[in-house]
């Protein structure tokens, strides 16, 4: 596992590098200049009819910093998840293969437990680091080692018990995403409520433009970070539940496939 550390680090990296780049250049180049000329083209008609209905645009709404910032994070957190999700996949295929070659009905005792290991310590690193392997593996080498089925079964639980809490730990950086989203929301709340105060004299002598602007900036990146947040957490939760049935599939397969097989003379 430490060859994997290094990888997801490098990758989360330039992920990150990437979706900053690839984000302020469609904002630079689409969004604040359209967003420029739908507000351009909303106070002409407004100069020339205050009484003209403004429709609200996508544009203006995603113009801010803010809603920028809460983008980035969003797309960054989905590239987590694509991560790991594929990693989620590889293991859910080791299910597929019949690792212990046993047939209906065949038993085995503690002095066949190592002949059986060295048919999983055979398969290829990468394979042999996923949770089934290494649940096998270990309750291999507690049936060898004690004879007891029971402690077999503990030991089945243990290591799944483990491997789901290091898989929960690991989905920390998303979960921080998650709240970082809303929080930049509310900044930019504040930022907006703060402009708009300050530009109340403004308001008063009849001039509402730049108070109305700000007052849209406090509200877009609140609505841009909820939908967001949204989105993601849905996302966090769907792959949180693909990374619970990993362990309690590998449960079920060490039962069915080696547990049931086991004798003690």
């Amino acid at each position: 596992m430490k060859r994997s550390f290094p990888a997801e680090f490098v990758y989360q990296l330039l992920s990150l590098l990437l979706i900053i780049v690839v984000v302020h250049a469609f904002y630079a180049g689409v969004v604040r200049p359209n967003a420029t000329a739908i507000l351009l083209a909303q106070a002409a008609a407004i100069k020339a009819d205050p009484a003209a209905v403004i429709e609200s645009s996508l544009w203006v709404i995603l113009k801010d910093w803010e809603q920028e910032s809460e983008v980035i994070l969003t797309l960054w957190g989905i590239a987590i998840m694509g991560w790991k999700a594929k990693l989620a996949v590889a293991e859910q295929r080791m299910f597929e293969a019949d690792l212990l070659e046993l047939a209906e009905g065949q038993s085995i005792l503690p002095e066949d437990a190592r002949q059986y290991a060295r048919a999983l310590e055979a398969l290829p690193p990468a394979d042999r680091e996923r949770l089934l392997p290494q649940a096998l593996l270990t309750a291999l080498g507690r049936f060898r080692s004690t004879r007891s089925i029971q402690d077999v079964s503990s030991a089945v639980d243990s290591i799944c018990d483990a491997r789901g809490d290091r898989l929960d730990s690991e989905l920390s950086m998303v979960r921080y995403i998650a709240w970082a989203i809303p929080s930049i929301g509310f900044i930019g709340t504040v930022r907006g409520i703060g402009d708009a105060l300050s530009q109340a004299h403004k308001a008063v002598e009849g001039d509402i433009a730049g108070v109305t602007e700000a007052l849209g900036v406090a509200f877009n990146s609140t609505l841009i970070a909820l939908l967001l947040s949204i989105v993601l957490m849905f996302m966090l939760y769907q792959l949180q539940l693909i990374q619970e049935r990993l362990t309690l599939d590998t449960r079920a397969y060490c039962e069915r496939k080696l547990i049931q097989h086991l004798q003690v003379p």
